[in-house]
């Protein structure tokens, strides 16, 4: 499970800028396609926490969904998969949304 390293990234991340302030609230964008769990991630979450200025946060987990856009014709598709056919027949197409893993918003007080 690759998530709870991820996790504690994202916790050591929040604890660095969030400085000696207490976060409150972190909120997640991850992508359908970025190979990450949410809910594993929300397991995670918690025990990473502990012990840290993130201990008792609200985590807010925004879910991506997959998007791609042909590069022959400019179309853009929904994406379950990081490969699809357009409909103009082309397989030239690059994912441009649901890989995301970002920090969007902290809240701290």
């Amino acid at each position: 499970m690759h998530e709870l390293g991820i996790t504690q990234n994202i916790v050591a991340i929040a604890t660095e800028k969030a400085g000696s302030q207490k976060v409150i609230r972190l909120k997640l964008q991850i992508g359908a396609l970025s190979a990450i769990v949410p809910d594993a991630i929300r397991f995670c979450f918690d025990i990473c926490a502990d012990g840290t200025p993130l201990k008792g946060a609200t985590l807010e987990i925004e879910e991506v969904a997959g998007r791609g856009k042909c590069n022959m014709c400019g179309a853009e598709m929904p994406l379950s998969l990081l490969a699809g056919i357009c409909e103009c027949g082309s397989y030239d197409i690059r994912c441009v949304a649901g890989q995301e893993l970002l920090i969007r918003e902290m809240e701290v007080v």
